[in-house]
């Protein structure tokens, strides 16, 4: 008698993904854009038939508020979850840092879609860390695009920055950028605690030291602080600032004081004809939440400040899915491998290539300088001219 031998069956299971960001607190506009980010990209592939088959379900989302401990919390009860097959991480440099030695001994992916240091994916300088790729803007890739940029125009550069991981590395990377230049000078250098509501000691030593510019690594609402204290000692030189210059809590706490403020921006959304992706996310962003103030004050197109805000983190969850598609597997290992292997990959942000050396996404030529100017009705964005 012969026995009919019968395939297993597929699995059809749906493949959990688990995440810890800033869904509450002041810097929430990263957290829980994010957590959006990622909802639309499960919906879409859902809407696709899944990966291979199988439905694609955010499973677990904890709030972390940008506190290191909290994270550290939170990716502990995501690492003892073993149904979930990757972690998207954090929405800061500090929590991240915090956490990725943990979710690098795990060995799941693990996705950083915000925090700027690249120590989270290249803690020795050199090699990635190979379960952990990033599709935020890494801090050495806006140095060197803030630090040319001040280096063509300015002598004398006064530079202050937060006192967290992601303001520390963002102004030594300057600093060592603007060396290597051979153009303007760090003259002075100061930092600040984040949500303080007075620089007034920083900006008076900067100007006692003669700079000819603001350089600032900090977040939104700081960088309002930082603007409005120029403003009241009467310092009426340039500021330039990283990304969250471009954010709406630095334009709600500046409000016109924003002009002639110029911010570094990955320039998807600054483009004059958006990509077909950034279309498409643009279109499903709308059709779930509406123009709200992710989506920013310009209700025909989303807000600049979206790569960082929601599209980095729909960006990065379709790598990941599509890492997971390209293994037809769950296994950490052939994820991680098949992730090294992507190339040209249209994104909403960027065209994204990755390798065995390479796990971060965005590039210099993807950023550009954006300058708040004066109209009718309210300060707008523009790329900046000079």
């Amino acid at each position: 008698m012969v026995v009919a031998q019968t395939a297993p069956a597929a699995d059809s299971s749906p493949i959990r993904i688990g995440m810890t960001s800033a869904i509450t607190g002041p810097y929430n506009e990263y957290g829980e854009g994010n957590k959006r980010g990622v909802e639309l990209a499960v919906a879409d592939w859902n809407s696709r038939g899944g990966i291979n088959g199988r439905k694609v379900e955010l499973a677990t989302v904890l709030d972390d508020q940008l506190v290191p401990d909290r994270a550290v919390q939170n990716m502990r009860k995501l690492l003892d979850d073993k149904s979930l097959v990757a972690i998207i991480g954090p929405a800061g440099s500090g929590p991240a840092l915090a956490v990725v030695a943990m979710a690098a001994a795990d060995g799941r992916p693990f996705i950083n879609p915000v925090a700027q240091s690249p120590a989270v994916t290249y803690p020795t300088g050199g090699a990635p860390t190979p379960n952990v790729f990033s599709l935020t803007l890494q801090n050495d890739v806006e140095a060197r695009v803030m630090a040319g940029y001040v280096s063509k125009r300015f002598k004398k550069i006064g530079l202050i920055h937060e006192s967290t991981a992601y303001g520390v590395s963002g102004a030594e990377l300057i600093t060592k950028e603007l060396k290597a230049a051979s153009g303007g000078q760090v003259i002075a250098t100061e930092s600040y605690n984040q949500r303080t509501q007075d620089m007034t000691a920083q900006i008076a030593k900067l100007q006692r030291a003669g700079a000819d510019v603001i350089v600032c690594v900090g977040l939104g609402a700081d960088l309002a602080v930082l603007r409005r204290t120029m403003a009241r000692m009467n310092m009426a030189i340039p500021l330039l600032a990283s990304n969250g210059a471009l954010s709406l809590p630095y334009q709600e706490a500046a409000g016109d004081l924003v002009v002639g403020t110029r911010g570094t921006m990955i320039r998807a959304f600054g483009e004059p004809q958006l990509n077909p992706s950034a279309v498409a996310f643009a279109n499903a962003y709308k059709a779930k939440y509406g123009t709200d103030r992710w989506w920013g004050l310009d209700s025909s197109r989303p807000q600049l400040f979206m790569s960082l805000s929601v599209a980095n983190a729909y960006d990065a969850a379709n790598v990941l899915f599509e890492g997971i598609r390209r293994a037809n597997s769950t296994d950490p290992a052939a994820i991680s491998k098949s992730i090294e292997g992507i190339q040209n990959l249209r994104g909403v942000n960027a065209v994204y290539s990755f390798s065995p050396k390479r796990h971060h996404a965005i590039v210099e030529n993807d950023i550009a300088v954006f300058e708040y100017v004066k109209t009718a009705a309210k300060p707008r964005l523009e790329m900046a001219k000079d």
